[in-house]
């Protein structure tokens, strides 16, 4: 057999790789995509357009674990990142629903991409933070905070982790960085709103003395 027959003899096994690579390439863009507007969509408060995001995002990832059942090498570094998305997007709405975490078993999410969506995670509760502040919500806003904050304390203790995703360190550096930001925004808006309240406070004090003056 020459060389020229060996190689036209791997084009149909080629053909139906560059297939599938371009099938993958398109329900992963599909399934950041309906991620990322789910997450956007609750952080607009818009909860049943997250939710229609999030179902439309679950057919997509049907899809996918379809491609990847018939074939297994086909689990690229763009479904990772994409699984990776669909973890997040699944933490956010868990914890802000119901204050607890998704269960990665239940998810089918490996171990590696529920950590990386974790810690990704963490920039979106900051972005709920500061929403919260804005509404005047201090509460939510301390309620994200310490989420953050759990998050980056069990992050930072899985040494595995580390050895199998190179990026997380990097991830939970910039973790740490938004933490501290949120806790600054935090802190002021508490220090904010107790100055109003004393303020207010002695604002009824002296009417009190006024209206007695008055009377008197």
């Amino acid at each position: 057999m020459t060389l020229r027959e060996i190689i036209d003899g791997f084009q149909g096994e080629l053909d139906e790789r560059v297939e599938v690579h371009k099938e993958i390439a398109a329900v992963t863009r599909k399934l950041v995509f309906y991620s990322k507007h789910g997450i956007m969509a609750i952080h607009r408060g818009d909860m049943a357009e997250a939710k229609s995001k999030i179902a439309e995002m679950e057919q997509t990832r049907k899809r996918l674990d379809e491609i990847l059942d018939r074939h297994r090498d086909a689990y690229t570094g763009s479904v990772r990142v994409a699984i990776q998305e669909y973890a997040e997007a699944h933490i956010l709405l868990s914890l802000i629903e119901r204050s607890i975490y998704p269960d990665p078993s239940e998810l089918k999410i490996p171990a590696i991409s529920y950590i990386l969506g974790l810690a990704d995670s963490v920039g979106e509760f900051r972005r709920r933070a500061l929403n919260s502040l804005l509404e005047g919500n201090l509460r939510e806003a301390e309620r994200c905070l310490n989420i953050m904050k759990e998050i980056y304390g069990e992050l930072i203790s899985q040494e595995k982790a580390y050895v199998l995703a190179s990026e997380l360190r990097r991830k939970c550096d910039i973790a740490r960085r938004i933490i501290d930001a949120t806790l600054g925004d935090v802190m002021t808006e508490v220090r904010r709103s107790s100055l109003q309240k004393t303020v207010e406070r002695l604002e009824e004090k002296i009417r009190g003395v006024k209206e007695g003056t008055n009377k008197t």
